[in-house]
């Protein structure tokens, strides 16, 4: 039977500054009428602030962002390219026009999918989200299929999508902070031309109505370039944000503020605590061995484990120093035969008791299976300790 290993690297723990998990050296600035904030630092997988992270709530238009990712998703796969024009109906117009935020489509007009994308990005065009779906995939339920299977695959357990464009449906649209982050992880990673290329614009003009983009970040804070907003009476203010210095990436949620200032402060504010507040530190160099793994039936009893990549924090400036924990965690004996570079164990560190962020870590050497000979001996072994 399997059982998980704990193996400690240092009785004497690192001495280093606080783990993110720990208050930063200022507080953040996250109003106490905002329910719900977040902030995670891409670069190193960190939580740099929490508030009902887990907490389901709807996100309105934020709902938008999902709809970017799955035609990102298609554009990537060859299923549907930027240039392919739809022609907008006069069904559609009869729904859509002038309902909530909205691109202005008229009947007849021919929006390529690219324009349509602006138009969500942009302008929050519950008109073009629409538009999308139905040039996409032919339907709406086709397309809400889609969306969420992609939210399912990234992994956004409290998220469901009823709609393309987050317009109040009877509560069928909800999320979490947690989930909005690993979207936002998501459509910034997987897809970054096609992300720099159709968010972060200030504005838009479709034929002769020119509109303003309400993102309260872009253009705003150093680096900020994205995502959406969101309002619905029912959700309050809401907005999922992005904003990269020096390939740190950070992303934020709000959800819930009272109204849009209060939202659009906090927003600004908590990106630039982020990057003032914390700093980059190495705490393990790439490819250093760290220890060890039992290997069951393999020609060696144990396997080095080491650092595929540098081991990369964010620290609190100003902190007092913290005592770290580091210790490896493995499902084992590890069964052979074991390939060099193998992922088979994890490397946490934790402060306080409290884990503060956790990496792969990957076999040193390859162990075979062990042959007859080896297998007695390895008997003995076990029989002796």
């Amino acid at each position: 039977m399997q059982q998980r290993k704990f193996l400690a690297l240092a009785t004497a723990a690192l001495c280093l500054a606080a783990s993110p998990a720990a208050p930063a050296s200022t507080p953040a600035p996250v109003p106490q009428d905002i329910p719900v904030a977040l902030l995670v630092d891409l670069s190193t997988g960190q939580t740099l602030y929490a508030r009902e992270e887990n907490r389901r709530f709807v996100p309105a238009s934020v709902t938008k962002v999902m709809t970017a990712y799955t035609a990102f998703k298609l554009i990537d796969e060859g299923e549907l390219r930027p240039e392919m024009r739809f022609e907008y109906s006069q069904e559609l117009e009869d729904e859509w026009y002038a309902e909530g935020s909205n691109m202005f489509l008229r009947a007849g007009e021919q929006p390529t999918v690219g324009q349509l994308l602006l138009g969500i990005t942009t302008v929050s065009g519950n008109d073009a989200s629409v538009a999308l779906a139905i040039a996409a995939t032919g339907s709406l339920e086709s397309w809400l299929a889609l969306m969420n299977a992609n939210a399912a695959e990234l992994g956004m357990r409290d998220t469901h999508f009823g709609s393309p464009n987050g317009y109040p449906d009877g509560g069928q649209t909800y999320t979490s902070a947690r989930d909005l982050a690993l979207l936002g992880e998501a459509i910034t990673q997987d897809y970054p031309g096609l992300y720099a290329r159709y968010f972060g614009h200030r504005s838009l003009r479709w034929r002769n109505i020119a509109q303003e983009n309400h993102d309260p970040v872009t253009g705003r804070v150093d680096g900020a370039d994205g995502l959406k907003t969101g309002y619905t009476r029912e959700a309050g203010f809401t907005f999922l944000g992005s904003a990269e210095r020096d390939g740190r990436r950070l992303v934020e949620v709000l959800a819930g503020a009272p109204d849009s200032d209060t939202r659009d402060n906090a927003a600004r504010a908590l990106l630039e605590w982020g990057f003032d507040a914390f700093r980059q530190e190495m705490i393990v160099p790439a490819r250093t061995t760290l220890g060890s793994a039992q290997v069951q039936n393999g020609a060696s009893a144990s396997v080095a484990l080491r650092t595929p990549q540098a081991v990369v924090a964010a620290l609190p400036v100003g902190a007092d120093e913290t005592r770290w924990t580091m210790e490896i965690v493995y499902r084992g004996p590890v069964q052979a035969p074991v390939i060099v570079g193998d992922r088979i164990a994890r490397l946490r560190l934790s402060v306080d008791g409290e884990v503060a962020m956790e990496v792969p870590l990957e076999a040193a050497d390859s162990v075979p299976e062990a042959n007859v000979a080896q297998r007695i001996i390895n008997a003995w072994r076990k029989w002796l300790a």
